[in-house]
């Protein structure tokens, strides 16, 4: 016995408590054990929802790729054909090109810087009323009438180049107007420097002769036989009754008759004794040097004014630093008379501006790329008479940097504004050819042809 306990009592209490502990342990393990099973049975299930779910979406996107794959063969198929007419448009993209060239690529700016005495010996000759002596216009009218009954219609008068013009108050207004322009209190001596340079490397204007020009639309012949010369400095008009052929005529002069497609043509435009139609000359050259100016105002609508301007330089692939942009904008727009008007307003739409202002606007934008011929289609049809009249002072002052050729049903205008004169007539089925042509003092006032006299003078027409 151990201190009153005897070895049986300790071995069943021992018993006793070992057996009372490992019951409670057991029902412990037995209920973790059952929480482990059912977590691992949940996780079972969640894993096995999942990869069925995903399994259940694999046919469907594949189903959905595999309807896919009709359109986006079709989208190739689109692509491919959209190539194969790019390719076919390009062949004809130069010419629409040169249209837009056409329209915006002369080839001077007036950069003269001429001193005080010259502008006064300008003045002084605008003062005068006539340099030319009233016998000499009498002489030119007489070899006139004498080459005119020994011609064939539409050929061109021996001697029959005008005397070139003293200059008038629009001339010297011009070159007045540069110095103020050039040497005033905004310009510096760079921009002096460099309109000195422009100067010295300027081009005179160009001369421009047609010879013996027929032309047909399909077998439709529009044209025949017309010869004419058109001198260099000098704004010649082309008159006559609608249908006549002036519009074609204009057109070939700068081949813009060859755009359609049943055109056709015989005979020579000479640019300075280079035809244009010659085999080695390129299309898009003879537009540049021969610009276009049309009957209805073509700015570019959302560009801004300035933009307008330049727009031809980039087309011609010409860098210019943002001076030289900006020069080139300031001499353009003064000479086309809108600087005033616009030089706050240089940011604006060009479509946002007036018919005249338009119109102005796209002779600037002609002159930004310097022409040496510039043919205008009517130009003041639709303008009012303020406008027409601010044109034609504009196309004056142009006339001493750029030949001028302009079609016009106005014979005011003729009268006005051009130094050499064009009658054409077409009659009775016939093509249209040249009835008379040469000063146009002598056609207005002394024609030689009947029918001239009846045109000028509103009989007919």
């Amino acid at each position: 016995m151990l201190d009153g306990v005897s070895l049986d009592h300790l071995r069943t209490f021992v018993a006793a408590a070992d057996e009372g502990s490992f019951s409670a342990a057991g029902r412990k393990l037995g209920r973790a054990q059952s929480v482990v099973s059912q977590t691992i049975a949940n996780l079972e299930a969640q894993l096995e929802l999942t990869l069925f779910e995903r399994t259940a979406r694999y046919p469907q996107l594949t189903a959905g790729a595999k309807s896919l794959l009709p359109s986006a063969r079709q989208i190739v198929r689109d692509a491919d054909r959209l190539k194969a007419q790019a390719r076919s448009l390009s062949a004809g993209l130069e010419p629409v090109l040169s249209i837009v060239v056409d329209v915006m690529f002369p080839q001077r700016l007036l950069t003269e810087v001429v001193s005080a005495a010259e502008i006064d010996g300008l003045e002084a000759a605008a003062a005068e009323p006539s340099l030319v002596p009233p016998s000499d216009v009498a002489r030119r009218r007489d070899q006139r009438r004498t080459a005119f009954r020994g011609r064939g219609a539409g050929a061109p008068l021996p001697g029959d180049e005008a005397p070139a013009r003293p200059f008038g108050g629009a001339a010297a207004k011009v070159r007045a107007s540069a110095v103020s322009f050039l040497g005033g209190a905004s310009a510096t001596r760079e921009r002096l420097e460099a309109a000195e340079a422009q100067a010295a490397s300027s081009v005179p204007p160009s001369r421009l002769e047609a010879r013996s020009i027929s032309a047909w639309f399909g077998d439709h012949l529009v044209l025949q036989d017309v010869s004419l010369q058109m001198p260099a400095g000098q704004i010649t008009a082309l008159i006559g009754p609608s249908g006549c052929g002036k519009s074609t005529f204009l057109r070939i002069l700068n081949r813009m008759h060859e755009l359609v497609p049943s055109a056709a043509l015989a005979g020579e435009v000479l640019l300075d004794a280079d035809d244009i139609y010659d085999a080695s000359h390129r299309l898009v050259d003879a537009r540049k040097k021969i610009g276009m100016v049309f009957q209805k105002p073509n700015p570019f609508p959302a560009m801004s004014i300035y933009d307008n301007v330049v727009a031809g330089l980039k087309l011609a692939g010409v860098s210019a630093s943002r001076s030289e942009k900006d020069f080139l904008v300031e001499s353009c727009l003064t000479k086309a008379g809108l600087w005033n008007e616009l030089k706050d307003r240089l940011r604006s739409p060009g479509g946002g501006l007036s018919g005249g202002q338009q119109q102005r606007l796209c002779i600037a934008r002609s002159l930004a790329v310097k022409p040496r011929i510039l043919l205008m289609d009517e130009p003041c049809s639709a303008l009012d008479p303020t406008s027409t009249r601010v044109i034609e002072q504009t196309m004056l002052e142009l006339a001493q940097e750029v030949t001028i050729v302009i079609v016009t049903h106005n014979m005011q205008q003729a009268q006005r504004v051009s130094q050499q004169c064009a009658f054409f007539l077409a009659s009775q089925g016939q093509p249209g050819h040249i009835v008379e042509h040469g000063d146009t003092d002598a056609m207005f006032g002394d024609p030689i042809d009947p029918r001239t006299h009846d045109y000028v003078n509103g009989r007919f027409g």
